[in-house]
């Protein structure tokens, strides 16, 4: 996968003995949606208290620094900035004291009419101190005239638009919501008496909790001490989960929207095989996203599948910020072929997308180095031809190849003998437990399920109006 990521990730907890420590193993669980920055923010009684910094999870808090995070309650947030620059100010979860209390916020997607929102609170005197969407929905909660701090979220939500998977921490319970579209996934848990909600299963699996079910589309949950409410966010529902997640953003061993990543991406790549086949001595993948693929490709086609290239795990934090210099740099540091399995071989190497298209030529160029005598390459997603606006860091549309070239003319600019992609009804039919029509295909087609301003198709949410105020909330 290539130089497309996933904004965040999220992670709360009520009712737990290790409330701060569980939140940290959850974040670490869900590194891979947010390796930019990480914070955590903990309640005990009526104090909350806050800790957060760029950077990984495990550099960014030290044991002293958990054990400051007390209570039995806590949320905490990943973050790769897609609205909003790379800046320590867009950390969260977001912390306010507002009229109605105590409010910490963190968000997974995107709020596609914020700037609108943004605009009207300036004028009446809101000052932000962010630059991300998420600081709105703490705003218009602060300032709405519902009497509970629950119904001022549910409230506020329904006059949102775009994507969110949100959790957040009150004086009087923790929060957990979901768009209509549902979007981006979130759970619930449970771990003996006390209610987890997070981005995947493999955060519940690391604490040792049980899943429970997803928080549905268009769903508002509150837990207390008195258990769990559930309450719909009046908005109408209309299933556009993103197919992507199972593509590329989620872990293989997660379940998303019903059903194992791994499965799914074993049945991407089985149909891969059947739509794309060729002859070749092995099938290898892109690691790490690609190996189910690469599996399920083995599988149908009965090539054999070979460890071809090796991954380093251990990338340290030079490699936190998303600019591109860094990203070339990285992909020779992540990851080498190993020479005696290439080596005057035949080989078909799976990967889930090709983005821009310079990732893999390096790719290609390294194998073909390491003596491959073919190289041709199958991808488990369609070509991308549009960028998203529900929660992913993508290129804008120029910069996708897929959206300006064809197959053939993508292949000889990687270097690659063939190129050949699933179809997107291939795709999606790889899904066991959602109909098609019931996922976002907007980055393969266009066809976006929400109406997109032009404003954030521009990518504006962070304008010179908003740099300079909080240029003047942080002197």
């Amino acid at each position: 996968m290539e130089e497309m990521k996933d904004k965040c990730g999220v992670f709360g907890v009520w009712g737990a003995k290790d409330a701060a420590n569980l939140c940290y193993l959850g974040l670490y669980a869900l590194q891979h949606r947010g390796q930019e920055s990480a914070g955590i923010v903990s309640k005990d009684g009526s104090r909350f208290y806050v800790a957060k910094h760029m950077g990984l999870v495990s550099d960014v808090f030290t044991p002293e620094m958990i054990k400051e995070l007390k209570g039995t309650s806590a949320i905490g947030h990943v973050r790769y900035s897609t609205t909003g620059s790379s800046d320590e100010h867009n950390i969260q979860p977001l912390y306010s004291k507002t009229s109605k209390g105590k409010f910490a916020i963190a968000h997974n997607g995107n709020l596609t009419n914020a700037h609108k929102y943004y605009t009207k609170l300036k004028k009446e005197g809101a000052l932000f101190q962010s630059t991300v969407d998420s600081e709105v929905l703490l705003h218009l909660v602060a300032r709405s005239k519902s009497r509970s701090i629950v119904e001022a979220v549910r409230k506020e939500l329904a006059n949102i638009e775009g994507a969110f998977s949100l959790v957040s921490l009150t004086d009087s319970g923790l929060i957990a919501a979901r768009d209509p579209n549902g979007f981006r996934p979130l759970v619930l848990g449970r771990l003996k008496d006390s209610y987890i909600v997070c981005s995947e299963t493999c955060a519940l699996d690391l604490i040792g909790a049980t899943y429970e079910r997803e928080i549905e589309p268009g769903e508002l949950v509150f837990i207390d001490d008195s258990g769990l409410s559930s309450f719909k966010i009046p908005s109408k529902m209309n299933p556009a989960f993103c197919i992507f997640e199972h593509v590329y953003f989620a872990r293989p061993d997660s379940i998303i929207f019903g059903d194992s990543v791994h499965e799914v991406r074993k049945e991407m790549g089985r149909q891969l095989a059947r739509e794309c086949q060729v002859d070749a001595d092995l099938v290898m993948a892109i690691p790490d996203s690609g190996n189910s693929a690469a599996l399920g490709y083995a599988q149908e086609s009965m090539i054999p599948y070979e460890i071809g290239m090796t991954r380093n795990h251990y990338v340290g934090r030079t490699f936190i910020q998303p600019s591109q210099k860094i990203r070339d740099l990285s992909v020779k540091v992540k990851l080498n072929p190993i020479h005696s399995v290439i080596k005057g071989k035949k080989i078909i190497v799976i990967d889930d997308s090709i983005v821009r298209g310079t990732t893999s030529k390096q790719r290609v160029a390294a194998l073909r180095k390491a003596g491959a005598k073919e190289i041709h390459m199958r991808i488990s997603s369609p070509p991308i031809t549009d960028p998203c606006h529900m929660g992913i860091d993508t290129p804008s549309k120029d910069q996708l190849v897929g959206a300006h070239h064809t197959v053939d003319e993508i292949c000889k600019m990687i270097g690659a003998d063939s190129l050949a992609y699933i179809s997107k009804k291939g795709m999606l039919n790889s899904v066991f437990s959602v109909m098609p029509d019931h996922f976002c295909t907007a980055c393969f087609d266009g066809r976006y399920p929400i109406k997109i301003p032009k404003r954030r198709r521009k990518h504006a949410f962070e304008d010179d109006k908003i740099k300079q105020s909080r240029k003047k909330v942080s002197l």
